[in-house]
């Protein structure tokens, strides 16, 4: 990923009901969720949710597919999988030991992270 790239995906997710509908997309995986449902969820007018859903679909981050007369918008999990190996492709600068601590306190789900046996302790 390059870093124009990233740099638009976090613009997109700048705002907080476009965040919060990133999340609630990512909470309900492949299966996504109608725009109404969407709406509900996060308690805010169709018209106005419309215009964030446009926004994150023009970044790339959300999909969406016409189902009669709904519309089904899905997270681009592939993609946030990108972002998050971009922001730590070169954590501890190779080191991972270094970062021991910081994957502790850390509350960033364990099958996301690198698996504990490729984590050596940190150099003396």
């Amino acid at each position: 990923m390059e870093n124009q790239t990233a740099t638009q995906l976090f613009e997109s997710l700048a705002s907080g009901i476009r965040l919060d509908a990133f999340r609630l997309l990512v909470k309900h995986g492949h299966a996504g969720l109608v725009a109404g449902e969407i709406a509900s969820a996060l308690d805010i007018a169709p018209n106005k949710l419309s215009f964030h859903l446009k926004a994150l679909t023009h970044a790339g981050l959300v999909s969406v597919t016409q189902e009669g007369r709904f519309q089904r918008y899905r997270a681009n999990l592939a993609l946030m999988l990108d972002l998050i190996a971009y922001l730590t492709a070169e954590c501890c600068s190779g080191e991972p030991g270094q970062c021991l601590d910081a994957r502790a306190a850390s509350s960033c789900s364990a099958a996301l992270l690198p698996p504990v046996s490729t984590v050596t302790e940190p150099k003396p």
